[in-house]
């Protein structure tokens, strides 16, 4: 088994759901679920938390063509109920699941790649003695 891997950029990975280590294992298990462990090179994924981190990339970035479609069916059309189940709805759908799962994969491949993990205070810093 290999013991050195060449660091793999998060966008090459994270993206396309690839181990972030290897790059040819999976990250997840189905849909949106974490694999424990990379089935080809065995990397734990313990490490791996995005939180919430997918869902607030498309609420900032896909639900606004959403919701600016709707408000624009409705100032322009005064589109009624059916309208926007059938128009707004669908597209709100589209443009906001897709993204979850290879954001979700960037985010865990990032934290891999920059290593990192939960923050520290640094109680030997010079800083802090002055105090």
């Amino acid at each position: 088994m290999q013991t050195e891997w060449p660091p793999i950029p998060p966008t090459t990975t994270g993206l396309k759901g690839r181990c972030p280590r290897c790059g040819q294992g999976h990250i997840f298990n189905g849909f949106l679920k974490i694999r424990p462990e990379c089935e080809v090179c065995g990397l734990d994924y313990g490490f791996a938390d995005p939180a919430d981190g997918p869902a607030f990339f498309v609420i900032c970035f896909a639900c606004v063509p959403s919701v600016l479609l709707g408000v624009w069916l409705e100032v322009q059309y005064s589109a009624p109920l059916w309208v926007h189940l059938l128009v707004t709805g669908p597209f709100m759908l589209a443009t906001c699941i897709p993204p979850l799962r290879p954001l979700k994969g960037w985010l865990i491949a990032s934290q891999y790649f920059y290593k990192a993990e939960e923050g520290k205070l640094d109680r030997t810093s010079p800083a802090s003695k002055e105090v």
